[in-house]
């Protein structure tokens, strides 16, 4: 699993990578409302936003760690986004993405320097 400094989680299977926010940012997000996620088929831009996230004490954008095509977006969330705070790396994913360039997720952290980048904040 990979980390972004957006704190996004990136779990790669081949070229699919799973996306989600980290233990870390849904804690410090506080109870998640309300998501606005894209649709099945658009794109995600590296460093740009996919999308938001409103919890009762902020809305937050939600920026892509990687480049590539969305093929499945968590549909559960829409009617449960506490799912994100109970479960942020399980049931609480955000999309699957078909990375155009898989070696891009290699210059996001692992999950030691995301520790330390977190620690530091």
């Amino acid at each position: 699993m990979y980390h972004s400094k957006e704190h996004l989680w990136v779990k790669v299977d081949n070229s699919i990578a799973t996306l989600g926010i980290t233990d870390y940012a849904q804690s410090t997000l506080g109870e998640i409302v309300f998501l606005e996620l894209p649709e099945v088929g658009t794109s995600t831009v590296k460093d740009a936003s996919f999308g938001s996230i409103e919890s009762v004490k902020i809305t937050s954008e939600l920026f892509s760690p990687i480049n590539g095509q969305i093929v499945e977006v968590n549909t559960e969330l829409e009617g449960s986004p506490e799912l994100v705070n109970e479960s942020p790396y399980d049931k609480g994913w955000l999309l699957k993405v078909k990375a155009s360039n898989t070696e891009e997720i290699k210059e996001l952290l692992n999950a030691e320097e995301y520790d330390n980048y977190v620690s530091k904040s």
